[in-house]
């Protein structure tokens, strides 16, 4: 197959290549980096390209196709359920979760910003904690554990022993969110996917192969703003 691709270029120190929500293929790359470095980079990963362009998820409808704004009966995805949205005529901007989302009507404008603060903040405070519980059971230690921004990345351990996450692992099941805690963490013993590695995830976390499962197939659904 023929790999099409866009380079970006920027101060940054690594080359790093992502594959954007409408399929196409990014190369991250640092300011004067030889073209042809670029082109051995994305060929080498031709095979993770070729399944990520072609995966299902990339493609598939939204459950709600975006509108101007945000409507009652429409729903959200938190911790593996979704729960209805119901917008209210009242005033204020705080957003209220009673085994669903109450929305003030001064809310409803802005759909893809409504909620990201408030599930950043439940992120932070229910991930970092797990974070750490997990890690005392592992008799690991870490640097550092920050809630991110990143986009088709769910955890990520860096060389220096800083554990970053996604906030919108916060739509997933609790379980799902021990597997990517207890990957990351992993990472601190055993750098490399080697059977030792998936051994501490699994020891960590009994349901690995149901979190890994579930991503595969609603990983795309924790990326939609609703």
């Amino acid at each position: 197959m023929d790999l099409t691709y866009r380079t970006l270029f920027s101060k940054r120190k690594t080359l790093s290549i992502t594959v954007e929500r409408d399929c196409s293929v990014v190369v991250h790359a640092p300011d004067g980096t030889d073209p042809e470095r670029i082109r051995r980079a994305v060929e080498s990963k031709r095979l993770w390209l070729y399944e990520k362009t072609r995966h299902p998820q990339k493609t598939q409808t939204r459950t709600h196709p975006p509108g101007t704004e945000l409507v009652s009966g429409e729903s959200l995805l938190y911790l593996g359920r979704h729960y209805l949205i119901e917008i209210v005529e009242r005033e204020g901007f705080a957003i209220e979760f009673r085994n669903r989302f109450i929305i003030p009507r001064a809310r409803a404008a802005g759909r893809n910003e409504v909620f990201r603060e408030w599930l950043q903040a439940r992120a932070r405070g229910l991930i970092l904690p797990r974070v750490r519980k997990q890690a005392q059971a592992l008799g690991v230690a870490y640097e550092e554990a920050k809630i991110t921004d990143g986009h088709y990345r769910w955890g990520s351990c860096t060389p220096g022993g800083n554990l970053n996450f996604n906030w919108r692992l916060i739509k997933a099941p609790l379980f799902v969110i021990d597997y990517v805690i207890a990957h990351e963490l992993a990472h601190l013993i055993e750098p490399n996917h080697t059977p030792r590695f998936w051994s501490i995830v699994r020891t960590a976390v009994v349901q690995m192969d149901k979190a890994k499962g579930w991503l595969k197939e609603n990983g795309q659904l924790l990326e939609q703003d609703l």
